[in-house]
């Protein structure tokens, strides 16, 4: 092999450069296999392949598509650990923080949630979702009144931002103040439609201001959309039970049942269908649906 390469004028190489050549097919070999692993759902063949390439080469890419993979899993911590790695090789990349600050909202770790927000809020001071995720961070916090003060600049920078909307007006909601959750909500039917998020909070929003008929129209529409929403059926039940409407609320409390017989469990210990109306007042005695 050596005397053909220099037979016909190419350059031989050395056996630390054939050792780092051949490192490299192997390598690449494994990235993508990785790849192509992580693109069709095989994610323990996709990590195993990433980690032996990352044996070979400390690869950023390889990095992210471990982060990733490791995400779909439900490994929260295994993400974050292959995210702070980009993060630290790319200290001015904005959009590794924001991915930093979902996960960290995954785990319910707000603190770390807040800091990685603020980091990509300096060096993106333009780019509204910093200002969101600080909000979901505050929030989470129980830091009601800064999370409204942050979603309404998020809405300074992007006035359409329908997911701002959303939130600010479950926190409004949350603090009582249902004047101007409705109008955010209201906001949301003129552009966005009869999503199940936007029913919802309407629904609740009539709740809470006792206006129960409204209420129980609004969760009507939910159920059109979504006849699989347990919650729909659960605080509209609740609201037919309060009116005295023990026929509706009992087949609302039977459906929600029928979708997550745990409920029952939790309440009595066991699934029966006897008793029901017993059982439907111990349920609705055991939960605030409005979640207020």
């Amino acid at each position: 092999m050596g005397f053909l390469s220099v037979l016909f004028g190419g350059k031989q190489l050395s056996e630390e450069e054939e050792r780092q050549e051949q490192q490299q097919k192997k390598f690449d070999l494994l990235k993508y296999d990785g790849v192509k692993a992580m693109k069709i759902g095989q994610s323990d063949y996709a990590v195993r392949c990433f980690n032996e390439a990352l044996k070979l080469q400390d690869d950023l890419e390889v990095h992210d598509y471990l982060s990733q993979v490791f995400l779909r899993q439900g490994e929260l911590d295994a993400a974050m650990k292959e995210l702070r790695v980009l993060g630290d090789a790319e200290p001015e990349n904005a959009q590794i923080q924001l991915r930093m600050a979902q996960v960290a909202y995954m785990q319910e770790d707000y603190a770390t949630m807040a800091a990685a927000c603020q980091q990509a809020m300096v060096l993106e001071p333009e780019n509204p979702d910093p200002c969101f995720l600080t909000a979901q961070a505050m929030k989470g916090q129980q830091n009601l009144v800064g999370a409204i003060a942050m979603l309404t600049k998020a809405l300074t920078l992007k006035d359409d931002y329908a997911e701002v909307y959303l939130l600010r007006a479950q926190t409004l909601l949350a603090m009582g103040d249902t004047t101007s959750a409705d109008a955010d909500a209201d906001w949301l039917l003129e552009h966005v439609g009869d999503h199940e998020d936007v029913l919802l909070l309407k629904a609740r929003i009539e709740a809470a201001k006792g206006n129960s008929e409204e209420a129980i129209h609004t969760y009507d529409k939910v159920v059109e959309v979504n006849p699989f929403c347990i919650e729909a059926f659960r605080e509209r039940g609740q609201l037919k039970f309060d009116a005295g409407d023990k026929a509706g609320a009992e087949q609302d409390m039977q459906t929600v049942l029928e979708l997550d017989p745990q409920q029952l469990a939790d309440v009595s210990g066991e699934y029966s269908a006897e008793g029901i109306e017993q059982r439907v007042k111990q349920a609705y005695s055991a939960v605030n649906p409005l979640g207020l």
